[in-house]
């Protein structure tokens, strides 16, 4: 009679023998994930244009919405990476042992961010798709693709915890979870083998979260900008 050991005992979800393609397909859909991220973001970017005779958010929101067999892309390019990254994502943020203290080196650093990003991003998505679906508060707060604009103001100004403190909050996660992830992509997929080549690449990456924040607080800015004339802008804007 034999005993189990530890590796014995491991879902065979999470890790043992599967481990190594379960880490592939997690970093692989990260990576389609910070793709959508990337877009997202520079769609949202519009928004600082504010609302006028031509509202260059709610032509983008149109465009998008057009594609066709727009529900299975969302669910084949968004929905499932993001619940695959998630899940995996989570358990091994809290099977890792954080080392940051003893070896505090910079990339050490990184990864704990990285982890600590993860959790936050979780319940961030969580709020933020639920309540774009209306689920909280109002019905009247879901995201209106035909009033793009006017509903995303109200949205993110039902509540000042939700404008000056969950926003924020969740776009600093997304930009350097995104930014920091592409960096690892480029270690796990064989891309930055050499010290000069992950220099290289972290340079990018850190241009890439730069540009991706200074995305996310334009926006940010111009629901904040706009909210006294949400009312204005619901009837003004012609019903299609």
């Amino acid at each position: 009679m034999t005993t189990a050991t530890s590796s014995d005992m491991t879902l065979p979800l999470l890790g043992g023998r599967h481990h190594f393609l379960l880490r592939r397909l997690h970093s692989l859909t990260g990576i389609i994930f910070g793709g959508y991220l990337v877009v997202h973001l520079i769609v949202n970017a519009a928004l600082i244009q504010g609302y006028s005779s031509r509202d260059v958010y709610q032509v983008q929101v149109d465009k998008i919405h057009s594609l066709p067999f727009l529900l299975a892309v969302e669910w084949l390019f968004i929905y499932l990476p993001i619940l695959y990254h998630g899940v995996y994502g989570t358990w091994i943020t809290f099977t890792a042992e954080p080392n940051v203290q003893r070896y505090p080196y910079v990339k050490n650093w990184f990864y704990t961010f990285q982890r600590i990003s993860a959790i936050v991003l979780v319940f961030f998505i969580a709020f933020h798709v639920l309540g774009m679906k209306g689920v909280f508060w109002s019905s009247k707060l879901a995201f209106d693709p035909e009033h793009a604009t006017a509903s995303t103001v109200r949205h993110i100004n039902a509540s000042w915890v939700t404008a000056y403190l969950i926003y924020p909050i969740g776009i600093l996660a997304s930009c350097y979870h995104t930014a920091n992830g592409f960096w690892t992509a480029g270690i796990t997929w064989g891309l930055t083998i050499s010290a000069q080549g992950q220099r290289r690449w972290g340079r990018v990456c850190g241009g890439l979260f730069f540009f991706l924040l200074a995305c996310g607080l334009l926006a940010l800015f111009a629901v904040l900008r706009d909210a006294n004339s949400v009312n204005q802008m619901l009837n003004t804007v012609p019903r299609r």
